[in-house]
């Protein structure tokens, strides 16, 4: 079943979607060199708009859950690209340890089977090591469906992590560390840790990552010949903001003010017809927190107490005292006449496939990772990495899937750069 898309068929997106489509080889070869200079996060997941004038990232996710949101189409990709990235991390790997978030959540835990299947599938035994002391023996939770889950304690020697009678050479983590990384993952010298720790939210910042993503995107607008804002969302960040105690939100409002003025000027150029938005959110935020739509600098004066309460933390309890303050993307995409989003998952350099998140009780210009959302897959017809030259743009679903790929890589290739960058271990050269 491909989801019944609304679209826009004119305009920006598809002269934009035209030029990637006849680019395709030179776009290819340009991810191909990047990828001998640079490493690809082992896994990654990207939140794509589409505006209908303008198609950009606005969340890249190094921990990437929803796995079991892909459908059985997609597995063989994902297991083919598991297969190379372990090969080239460890090629003699047998066993694999996952450690996951602590929640019991149905729908993680689900998420956490279908990774275990694609491993599994690439060659690997893997089990479930969790951090949390609530896990002090195996405990196996059963899924619906019929599947299940095993959770168990993780054992620390001197250098190395594992289970009872499990020596992994490899440790995947699909935990983003919002609180920080804890010590039980600190120097293990003598195995492979995916993400590292330096991928974590203790450490991560949005801010980083979109300036790196700028930079991809003024290049990849250079290759093809065309303005990089058409993908790419401006931003600025201020940091030692309180909502709390209302400190710092002079700088949150002169520097969106700034935002706005600028995006405003951009509308003007393409003749869009929109009030442009942005999107103010923790700089270390994650799982949809800390997330504040503002069309006028005005409003942060009248802020609610309850949405400054709402603001002032983020997941594991975390503080907010950085923000970035991102241009707002409208999202013209529609399943069934719910506001729709694609996620584009990508494993090692590759696109694997993904979802539409769909919230039908949200607006084009509200974020749309929030309870009440449901999940379609993208269904391809056909894989993201086949399009369809010569086919009108806006009317080939794996066209348009294409695209989706393209952007997604562009942020995950940014996330390589943004992670050379925070390495502690990388040497400086002056």
């Amino acid at each position: 079943m491909v989801p019944h898309l609304v679209t826009a068929l004119t305009g920006p997106i598809n002269e934009l979607e035209q030029r990637i489509l006849e680019s395709t080889p030179v776009i290819e070869r340009w991810f191909r060199l990047e990828w001998m200079e640079h490493t690809p996060p082992f896994y990654t997941s990207v939140d794509v708009r589409n505006a209908g004038f303008k198609l950009a990232p606005v969340d890249t996710n190094l921990y990437p859950g929803g796995w079991n949101h892909l459908t059985p189409e997609m597995l063989p990709l994902a297991v083919q690209a598991a297969m190379a990235a372990i090969e080239k991390i460890c090629p003699e790997a047998k066993n694999l340890l996952l450690v996951p978030e602590s929640t019991t959540d149905i729908f993680y835990l689900s998420n956490l089977a279908q990774l275990q299947r694609i491993f599994f599938q690439a060659g690997l035994n893997v089990r479930l090591g969790s951090l949390s002391n609530d896990i002090k023996a195996p405990t196996k939770i059963d899924l619906p469906g019929g599947e299940s889950v095993t959770l168990e304690p993780l054992i620390r020697s001197k250098r190395r992590l594992g289970l009872k009678h499990f020596d992994p050479c490899t440790i995947l983590l699909n935990n983003d560390l919002s609180a920080g990384a804890p010590g039980i993952l600190e120097d293990l010298h003598e195995q492979y840790l995916l993400p590292p720790l330096h991928a974590g939210w203790g450490v991560r910042r949005k801010s980083h990552h979109f300036k790196a993503y700028e930079e991809v995107a003024k290049r990849f607008g250079k290759l093809l010949g065309m303005d990089h804002w058409l993908i790419n969302p401006m931003f600025n960040q201020c940091g030692e903001v309180n909502f709390a105690e209302d400190a710092g939100l002079e700088c949150l409002r002169s520097n969106t003010d700034a935002l706005l003025a600028k995006i405003r000027r951009k509308y003007k150029e393409y003749g869009i017809n929109e009030k442009p938005f942005v999107v103010i959110k923790a700089d270390n935020g994650t799982g949809g927190m800390g997330i504040l739509t503002v069309r006028d600098a005005k409003d942060i004066d009248n802020l609610s107490p309850a949405t400054k309460e709402r603001m002032a933390q983020v997941q594991a309890g975390q503080t907010v005292t950085d923000v970035i303050i991102q241009e707002g993307v409208l999202t013209n995409e529609r399943v069934n006449a719910a506001v729709a989003e694609p996620v584009v998952y990508m494993m090692d350099r590759y696109v694997v496939g993904g979802f539409y998140r769909v919230h039908a009780e949200r607006g084009v210009d509200e974020n749309l990772n929030a309870p009440g959302s449901r999940f379609v897959p993208l269904a391809f017809e056909q894989s993201a990495q086949l399009p369809q030259p010569g086919v009108k743009p806006g009317a080939s679903v794996p066209n348009r899937f294409y695209m989706y790929g393209v952007i997604g890589r562009l942020a995950m290739l940014a996330a390589s750069y943004e992670l050379e960058a925070t390495d502690p271990e990388a040497e400086v050269y002056e």
